[in-house]
């Protein structure tokens, strides 16, 4: 399977997506910047400040059309937005 990364707001999300990154590498995952070759869609999520809330919120939304096109098969959130 293919995933691909999406890290949004602070550097501590783009480092907690390096370390998801390496231990996914780890245990034999495929990664792709292209979105429409993945099967996998993870989203390390913020929502320190409103703007940043929406814009994770539009791009879980985003995938979950994909989703619905059949172009991926899983959407996984992380991050702060993940917690609430």
């Amino acid at each position: 399977m293919k995933i691909s990364f999406i890290s949004l707001g602070c550097d501590k999300n783009l480092v907690d997506s390096e370390m998801m990154l390496g231990t996914l590498s780890e245990a034999g995952f495929e990664f792709t910047y292209d979105i429409s070759e993945a099967d996998i869609a993870v989203v390390n999520t913020c929502c320190f400040i409103s703007d940043a809330k929406e814009e994770s919120i539009d791009t879980l939304l985003s995938l979950g059309r994909k989703k619905g096109e059949g172009s991926l098969k899983y959407i996984v959130a992380a991050g702060c937005l993940a917690e609430r």
